[in-house]
């Protein structure tokens, strides 16, 4: 209902009705308004946009560390796909109650990273509206006529940048590749570059303000290159392990012989 709600292009004021509206788009226009320093409502975007982004850091965190679990257990996943393959509902059933057991031995809830996003996403359409339904695209800020697309292009091209960039590192950080997320890798930034050639430069600047900050937000509490050394280091240990276990059974051996 919430994303239904925010589909609406018409300006929303103090006479607007309903909930989504009237209290959440109103307000957080108010609210970019008041921060809105010196009369630029570039700046009111730029800090509220960080506000809100700071605020759902915590779910984010969640988010990412319930991520992060679900896909380290991708290869033993894997196996028990591989070893259940059959589609009967009695191998089916049970290849469920193993993937349960496995979850359930590693502490891992599948289901939990998708609470976090379902709770973000009202609050950033929310924020992606009250720029563009409140009048807030209406002033200047620097070379920009907020209402108005950026005539040089440079905001469009940073926030593909930027979105690009987002989701590329979180791609980095998974187990496997994913064939849907390298799409998204391309997709989303042409999109985003398209969007913020043809619409109003506010938008643009809350996309490159808002995905400028997920690039800093990942690198800083899911940063893809420590994960990946981890796993290498972790994956060293276990060979490491492995040959100094050989290695004790051969002397082992070599012993009895004697």
């Amino acid at each position: 209902m919430l994303v239904l709600a925010g589909c609406g292009t018409g300006e929303v004021t103090a006479d607007s009705t309903g909930i989504w509206e009237r209290y959440i788009i109103y307000n957080f226009g108010r609210a970019i308004d008041f921060l809105s320093f010196g009369g630029s409502a570039g700046i009111g975007i730029i800090l509220f946009t960080i506000i809100i982004r700071v605020i759902l850091l915590p779910l984010m965190h969640y988010q990412n560390k319930s991520m992060r679990k679900t896909q380290e257990l991708q290869p033993k996943l894997k196996e028990l796909q591989a070893k259940y393959s059959s589609k009967d509902p009695e191998t089916t059933r049970k290849l469920q109650e193993e993937q349960q057991k496995l979850y359930d031995a590693n502490g891992v809830n599948p289901f939990a990273g998708c609470l976090p996003l379902l709770i973000q996403m009202p609050i950033m359409m929310a924020l992606w509206q009250s720029i563009s339904r409140t009048g807030l695209s209406k002033g200047n800020f620097l070379w920009l006529e907020l209402g108005k697309p950026d005539p040089i292009f440079i905001l469009p091209v940073l926030a593909a940048i930027f979105t690009f960039a987002s989701t590329k590192l979180s791609s980095m950080g998974q187990v496997d590749s994913n064939p849907s997320m390298k799409i998204m890798n391309y997709a989303m930034p042409v999109m985003i570059l398209f969007m913020g050639v043809n619409l109003a430069s506010g938008l643009s600047l809350y996309w490159v303000i808002s995905n400028a900050f997920q690039v800093g937000q990942t690198l800083l509490i899911n940063n893809p290159f420590k994960i990946k050394r981890e796993r290498e280091e972790e994956e060293k240990r276990k060979r490491d392990l492995e040959r100094a276990l050989q290695k004790a059974q051969s002397n082992k051996k070599k012993k009895l012989k004697r």
